[in-house]
């Protein structure tokens, strides 16, 4: 102390004498103390804009909620990809962030929850952090999880003061700490994350994936836009039928058998919630259905009270609104209204209105959405709603299975079934629900309209997509007037006969028919249209029995209503002959289609088309018979007046020009056939596409003319890939794909491979005995190629068997002098020789050895 004292009073500084320096450095003191005073306070009260708010403590030691995953009550089912996928990052070097996504009630908390679960079980430090609508308590639970990770405390004082962001203190302690997964679930209003504005795909905000753990996330939101380039992205599908019935056992094991859940769980469409709710239901022993069936029935006339039930607390509490079916979808619906996609929730009842198939997405225009819900509408308008509800997955855009290039893409849109079904439910009746159908069948109608006038194969895919919602069309229609109905249904009818979708056409043809028939009567004269109709598109589904028992009573009908001359009446009688000759009927055919052409020709004139087609028909029948010359004198001056009359790209021409190439081929004349075949598969493929069935079937007849030309690989390969897109077309029991088996197993014999053409052999025998019957020629035809290649295998008993069952049969059906039974009795012959020469051989081996 004394030495202080010298100090100060014996020795001071000179400078000290200096009084005006000396209040100088006091005042400037005083004003550094006062700014960090003031300095202090502004720290306390909050940063200014763009700096670094300060974060109070307490609340990051003490969030006031768990952070524990919840526990799964039930094992998960069918979402074992999703898990190792999720597995695979939480066990691999590196961290990163993936983001479980979806529609409401696919589960996606739960698959998040088991995925927690099975790291926990590996070691894993697990934190959960459900995501409230509130950017400050995700950033509290966030440190929190950081501080529970080792996030020193001194770390949080320093954002608790301000001198650092405490988005950037938690990011930059979680990219050196491994061994961690954080779950944020239910992150439905991604754009609300923050902190600040910024978007998260840029990934400064409080989601990242640059820790050295994983970030798991789950979100109704869908978009990579969304989620940014480094987020793994697990979209979540609906459950495999056999995976929900599972699902389904487990809850209710006493309610019936694993197919019948299987059907239970396909008609819920594999939602995940669904399926829960339905297995508490039919838990509980007081439950009026009891069983899975009994439930699946139920849904029929109570789906409302079953699964459309509201809950009176949804409005409210956003985790009640999640846990029912009802309600789960309101939540992003009205997420996305609040986004401002205000048409999103109209367009969303307008396609539930619709069947369950795809939708061309050329029919959601803003007019439809105008005239339905009275809202205006423009396209970006309706884009953005599209756009909005796909990225929330209530809308799915299926990928289009055409496989023509030519043909420009058709749009589809089409909605989870149940989906459709609840929104469909929750609309009230009869008020908007009258007035938007009245809407949606005349833009449906306009929409025929639009397609039925393009040119070319340029609407068919339209027309495919269109056909399944215009049943229901006709049915509202027919309480407004029925013609006008039937003309958009017959309209489009046509325009899938011109495609060749001979299903589609099927469905629309059967029920203008049922409805005619009910309103107008069975001798009305559109019904008996129609029936005609029907009777032909079962023809080219191959179903010739019911088309010729339909052709049948439609002649006698109209041969009864209009007379023997009248044009329908030759037209009935043409078509019954078609689907006689394709049942094999040959004689009968012929003297139908001679008759029909000698009328056509006295009522409607030589030059007619349906004279031609009369002529064009009756020397098909003439071939089969074995009549191949004046079958093919025929086809030739029919070319060639369709020629002169349609020109050289019509369909009726075309037809001419295969049936000349295949009866030439009858009569030895390969190359010329080939030729004419091979103009034909470039000018159906150029004009109807390569799936076409007038396509496949000059595809098909081109293999068969190389492989009489010897081209037999060539030929194989056309046949295998004809039946290929046959199968796929037509399905494997169409008559036209077991033709191209058949081939195939020709062309294949005719390379040596009799093993394989043996098998695909025996396969179409037997289908065709089970489909077109034991007397068909086809199935006698297939029993002859069998029989060749089982002699060629060496086979000679089994080949002698079958050729003699052949012979009688074809000489019972065909006759004794038809070249069918000529042949049959030459293979015979061969046949009978080889066993009888391998015969002696063996009984010359026996007496050497003797």
């Amino acid at each position: 102390m004394a030495i202080v004292t010298n100090y100060v009073t014996a020795q001071p500084p000179k400078w000290a004498e200096n009084t005006v320096l000396v209040w100088s450095v006091f005042a400037g003191l005083a004003v550094v103390s006062l700014g960090l005073f003031f300095w202090e306070r502004r720290l306390a009260t909050g940063a200014p804009d763009g700096g670094v708010r300060p974060v109070p403590l307490g609340r990051i030691a003490a969030g006031g909620h768990s952070m524990n995953p919840p526990t799964v009550p039930a094992p998960v089912r069918g979402r074992e990809a999703e898990l190792e996928r999720i597995g695979a990052l939480v066990r691999g070097p590196g961290g990163g962030m993936a983001v479980v996504c979806g529609a409401g009630g696919l589960g996606k908390t739960t698959l998040a929850a088991e995925a927690a679960a099975q790291a926990r079980a590996q070691g894993q430090v697990v934190v959960w952090v459900r995501w409230r609508d509130d950017p400050d308590q995700l950033g509290q639970d966030l440190a929190q999880a950081a501080h529970i990770l080792g996030l020193p405390e001194s770390r949080l004082e320093e954002a608790r003061t301000g001198r650092v962001s405490l988005v950037d203190a938690v990011w930059e302690h979680l990219a050196t700490v491994e061994g961690w997964l954080i779950v944020v679930d239910n992150v439905d209003a991604p754009s609300r994350v923050g902190p600040g504005a910024g978007p998260l795909a840029a990934y400064r905000g409080w989601l990242r994936p640059h820790g050295g753990g994983v970030l798991l996330v789950t979100s109704r939101d869908t978009t990579r836009q969304t989620w940014g380039p480094d987020a793994d992205l697990i979209h979540l599908q609906p459950l495999a039928d056999d995976a929900g019935g599972v699902v389904l056992l487990h809850a209710a094991p006493h309610a019936g058998t694993e197919n019948q859940a299987e059907a239970l769980a396909a008609r819920l469409g594999g939602l995940p919630l669904a399926l829960n709710a339905a297995g508490a239901y039919l838990s509980v022993p007081t439950s009026r259905h009891r069983t899975f069936t009994a439930y699946q029935q139920a849904l029929e006339t109570e789906f409302a009270d079953l699964l459309g039930a509201e809950h009176p607390a949804a409005a409210t509490d956003p985790a009640v609104a999640r846990s029912v079916v009802r309600h789960t979808w309101d939540l992003s619906l009205d997420q996305l209204d609040r986004d401002g996609y205000a048409l999103a929730r109209p367009v969303l009842r307008l396609l539930a209105l619709l069947e369950r198939a795809p939708v061309p997405r050329s029919l959601v225009t803003p007019e439809l959405v105008t005239d339905a819900s009275g809202l205006p509408a423009t396209a970006a308008t309706v884009d953005a709603a599209l756009a909005g509800l796909h990225q929330y997955g209530l809308l799915h855009t299926p990928e289009t299975d055409e496989p023509d290039s030519d043909s420009p893409a058709v749009g589809r849109l089409q909605l989870h079934p149940l989906v459709r079904e609840v929104t469909a439910h929750a609309l009230t009746r009869p008020e908007p629900t009258d007035s938007w159908l009245t809407a949606l069948d005349d833009h449906l109608a306009r929409a025929v309209e639009a397609v039925a006038g393009m040119p070319g194969r340029t609407g068919w895919p339209t027309a495919r997509l269109l056909a399944p919602h215009l049943r229901p069309h006709l049915d509202r229609s027919t309480q407004r007037g029925l013609t006008t109905g039937v003309g958009t249904l017959d309209r489009l009818a046509d325009a899938l006969n011109n495609a060749g979708a001979a299903s589609e056409e099927l469905l629309l043809r059967r029920h203008v028919l049922d409805a005619e028939t009910r309103l107008l009567g069975p001798d009305h004269p559109h019904t008996l249209n129609s029936r005609n109709n029907l009777a032909n598109a079962l023809n080219d589904l191959g179903e010739h029995q019911q088309a010729a028992d339909l052709h049948r009573q439609t002649l006698t009908d109209r041969e009864r209503i209009h007379g023997p001359d009248h044009p329908d009446t030759l037209t009935s009688r043409n078509n019954l002959a078609n689907a006689l000759n394709d049942l094999g009927e040959h004689q009968q055919a012929a003297d139908l289609h001679r008759q029909t052409l000698t009328d056509r020709e006295r009522v409607l004139g030589p030059n007619h088309p349906e004279t031609l087609t009369s002529r064009n028909n009756l020397a098909n029948a003439l071939s089969d018979l074995g009549e191949h010359q004046q079958a093919a004198d025929l086809h030739r001056q029919t070319l060639t007046d369709r020629e002169c009359i349609h020109g050289p790209d019509h369909p009726h021409t075309l037809s001419s020009r295969n049936n000349l190439a295949a009866t030439l081929s009858e009569l030895g004349e390969h190359q010329q056939a080939a030729d004419i075949n091979r103009q034909n598969v470039a000018d159906t493929e150029r004009l109807y596409g390569p799936d076409h069935p007038h396509t496949l079937s000059s595809r098909n007849n081109l293999a068969a003319t190389l492989n009489s030309l010897g081209e037999h690989q060539q030929a194989a390969d056309l046949h295998r890939q004809t039946l290929t897109d046959r199968e796929r077309i037509h399905g494997p029991d169409h008559p036209d794909t077991l033709n191209s088996r058949n081939n195939l197993a020709n062309a294949l014999h005719d390379l040596g491979e009799h093993q394989r053409a043996a098998d695909l052999h025996r396969q179409t025998l037997t289908d065709r005995e089970r489909i077109l019957g034991p007397d068909h020629p086809d199935t006698l035809n297939s029993r002859n190629n069998l029989a060749a290649a089982l002699h060629d295998l060496g086979q000679y008993p089994q080949a002698v068997e079958l050729h003699r069952q052949n012979l009688v049969d074809i000489e019972r059906i065909l006759g004794p002098d038809h070249p069918h039974t000529r042949t049959s009795r030459n293979n015979l012959a061969i046949a009978e020789a080889r066993l009888a020469e391998v015969g002696r051989r063996r009984w010359w081996r026996t007496r050497r050895r003797t």
